[in-house]
């Protein structure tokens, strides 16, 4: 049995990124960049106003008092026709182009002028230095320049700087696809009523969803029976993709035909058993595919239904961010504060359901739910999140900050 960390590690180090494909700017979100993206733009375009107001010539307007001579307006969009010399001003608008000769912009609210006469002249009533409200030309960035790097995971901010520098398209690493597969004799579809001894498939559904967020694909292989031709015949199709998940078979029970099936089919274990809880079983494993594509990740996660939501939040989400270009995984966590006294039983680190409140003084609370262990799905209809405890003898006590493993929100 290894530590989380170890198990982490071992992943990554078996991890790697799927080949580039591009997609349009708007479908770009949440994607990690394969390549440099480069600006085929100064920005701004041209020295140009933050303000609406008067663009001056510091030292004509350096004194409260002074009085200039407009000689033109100029809106956004527009390119002014005038220079500017001694005494003089031009109207602008923001974001528009400065006339030659300008180097500073006093706001409207800082002039006396009244706009139903725009010819004419403006009185300055606040003095302005030089370089006040305007942008030089290139000052954001400049043609050539790389504004955004290869690994970079993009976030709607981002699109914005993509836009701008004409990226209507960008170069992305794939996203995984990922077959899941339901074990057991004892499984039946959600839509069968279970006969005795039986209980509905719920970890497909479940896996279903949660592989949605982090997958382009997801493939239901439906439930696999305890028999090694049909294990078989339904983990070559799942090894098609870039991840097959299997839930059940992976503990010690006569039953648990998966790791051997697994190597049959020339997948090769890496780790088998995890000081976690829930998810001790958990199973991990490579089959390599040549230099055609990357090789394919398999997880067997235990067969308890909350096993499985820790084991894959802890696990598989990681492993599918670093196929999709990611340089690190990353985990939905946060920290709280411990509302009551709980205790932990047992050497390993513990994934225990909680819900959260609000704190008297605005804080974030979390209060561990009645939970009778992985078997109990039905605690989760409370749980908002996993707060994270170590193993330790002694109670942790209320006002303990822990760390949270967030539940995702769809």
């Amino acid at each position: 049995m290894i530590e989380i960390s170890f198990a982490l590690e071992l992943i990554k180090q078996n991890v790697r990124p799927l080949p580039s494909e591009r997609v349009s700017l708007l479908n770009a979100a949440g994607r990690t960049l394969s390549a440099d993206v480069v600006s085929d733009v100064d920005s701004p375009p041209h020295d140009k106003s933050l303000m609406d107001g008067f663009a001056v010539r510091a030292v004509d307007a350096a004194i409260s008092g002074a009085k200039l001579s407009i000689i033109e307006t100029v809106l956004a969009g527009k390119s002014p026709s005038l220079p500017l010399t001694a005494g003089t001003a031009t109207r602008i608008m923001t974001g528009a182009p400065l006339p030659v000769g300008a180097d500073a912009v006093v706001i409207l609210e800082s002039t006396d002028f009244d706009p139903n006469q725009p010819s004419g002249s403006v009185t300055i009533h606040e003095g302005v230095s030089l370089g006040k409200h305007i942008m030089r030309k290139a000052d954001s960035m400049r043609s050539g320049e790389t504004v955004l790097q290869a690994g970079t995971m993009i976030r709607p901010h981002h699109l914005g700087i993509l836009a701008e520098v004409g990226a209507a398209s960008v170069s992305v690493y794939q996203r995984p696809t990922i077959s899941i597969l339901a074990t057991g004799d004892e499984l039946v579809p959600a839509t069968d009523f279970p006969a005795k001894a039986q209980i509905r498939n719920s970890n497909g559904p479940l896996l279903s969803s949660m592989a949605a967020r982090v997958a382009d694909k997801v493939i239901d292989l439906g439930i696999a029976r305890d028999h090694i031709d049909d294990l078989r015949s339904k983990i070559q199709k799942g090894l098609k993709s870039d991840i097959l998940i299997l839930t059940g078979g992976v503990s010690a029970g006569m039953a648990d035909l998966v790791p051997r099936v697994l190597a049959d089919c020339g997948v090769l274990q890496v780790f088998h058993k995890v000081s976690i809880k829930p998810g001790k079983p958990v199973w991990f494993g490579v089959r390599q595919n040549g230099d055609a594509r990357p090789p394919t990740l398999v997880f067997g996660l235990p067969g308890n239904p909350v096993s499985t939501l820790v084991c894959f939040e802890v696990f598989v989400v990681g492993a599918c961010q670093l196929l999709a270009g990611a340089s690190a995984a990353t985990r939905n966590m946060s920290c709280a504060v411990l509302l009551e006294a709980h205790l932990v039983r047992g050497g390993r680190p513990t994934y225990w359901p909680v819900s959260l409140k609000s704190t008297d003084d605005g804080r974030v609370g979390v209060r561990p739910l009645l939970w009778r262990g992985s078997s109990d799905l039905r605690c989760l209809a409370e749980a908002d999140a996993f707060a994270f405890f170590p193993p330790r003898e002694s109670n942790y006590q209320p006002g303990e900050i822990v760390s949270l493993l967030n539940l995702p929100v769809r």
